[in-house]
């Protein structure tokens, strides 16, 4: 879980998590910076509630995708779930996300386009934009997955090296380009409706139209061109989540 300055949505965050994830887990928060506000709250909560939590200072530089490696090389389970601290949407498919993981999946994204998914709260731009961006890049580049930038993705620890990161600091592009190469590696990828509400619970949003636009642009032309390219386009269907759970839901 990369954090910066969550304290307020961490604590509660850490609570749900608790209280929900039934399968043996640990709990990274990583932050950047010593004086993180997440850190108290993650101390309050090892001693108090969640002795399988840990803090892990990120010293490969800031960003998510620095964050995630950092959680990757401190990480002692087989499947690694990446999620932020401000949404409590994903952490109800944590066990649908298992489910396809032991039915064979290398990584399964959450999706808040299809099967029944949703993204509420944020700012209105973002939200036009990732709605916009995942639909065109799903119609036009072959892409498994109905909802590639979405951060929220499991992936088996043993595969993360053959998946290059690059992607600069910005918001979570870092998962776009998780997702695009992901399919280029061959991996077996799945997919699983989650609603997500953003900043359900306040604080200030990283959001910046301007950088942001400009690598996402980036990754949306590189995955068109390289799917393209390879021979992966159009030949990658992402596996669903389990009908039997799906049903089990709607009751």
């Amino acid at each position: 879980m990369p954090v910066l300055n969550e304290g307020v949505n961490l604590k509660i965050m850490l609570k749900i998590l608790k209280a929900t994830i039934d399968i043996p887990h640990e709990v990274m928060v990583v932050y950047d910076s010593l004086d993180d506000d997440s850190i108290p709250v993650i101390e309050e909560m090892q001693s108090n509630h969640y002795p399988d939590l840990r803090g892990i200072h990120n010293r490969r530089g800031r960003g998510v995708a620095n964050a995630i490696k950092s959680g990757v090389d401190a990480a002692r389970g087989d499947y690694i779930l990446v999620i932020a601290a401000d949404d409590i949407g994903p952490v109800l498919a944590v066990d649908e996300m298992v489910s396809l993981m032991d039915e064979g999946c290398d990584l399964v994204s959450a999706t808040r386009y299809s099967h029944g998914g949703r993204l509420l709260g944020g700012y209105l731009m973002s939200r036009f934009l990732s709605r916009i961006a995942n639909r065109l890049f799903y119609l036009f580049s072959g892409s498994a997955l109905t909802d590639s930038t979405i951060g929220i993705k499991m992936f088996r620890s043993s595969i993360f090296d053959r998946i290059e990161l690059n992607a600069k600091p910005v918001g979570w592009s870092v998962a776009f380009e998780m997702a695009i190469k992901s399919q280029l590696a061959g991996l077996k990828l799945g997919e699983v409706p989650i609603i997500s509400i953003n900043r359900f619970y306040g604080g200030r949003s990283s959001f910046k139209l301007g950088p942001w636009v400009i690598e996402y642009s980036k990754w949306f032309l590189w995955g068109l061109w390289n799917l393209y390219r390879s021979g992966k386009w159009r030949c990658n269907t992402a596996v669903k989540v389990p009908e039997k759970i799906i049903s089990k839901r709607r009751k």
